[in-house]
């Protein structure tokens, strides 16, 4: 007899959904990070910009640098981590 939807029987432990739960808390920690360090990072760089305008080129191509880097560990984390 077939059994409603939802009520199947999965082959999936408990302990399979820990993991695969482990694994999208720590992208979703990575994403986080990710997002508060480009923030930091253009205020940062806003500031310093305020600070000596003189210096505004260098500062953006530093910040680009960074927040490239600093996503390029985001993508890494989601990506590299297989489900």
């Amino acid at each position: 007899m077939a059994r409603p939807w939802g009520l199947q029987k999965t082959t999936t432990t408990n302990k399979q959904h820990n993991i695969m739960f482990t694994k999208a808390f720590a992208v979703a920690l990575a994403a986080l990070g990710g997002g508060i360090g480009i923030g930091i990072l253009g205020s940062k760089a806003a500031e310093a910009t305020g600070r000596n305008p003189g210096a505004a080129t260098p500062i953006l191509v530093v910040s680009i640098i960074f927040a490239a880097l600093i996503e390029g560990i985001f993508i890494l984390s989601a990506f590299a981590v297989p489900f």
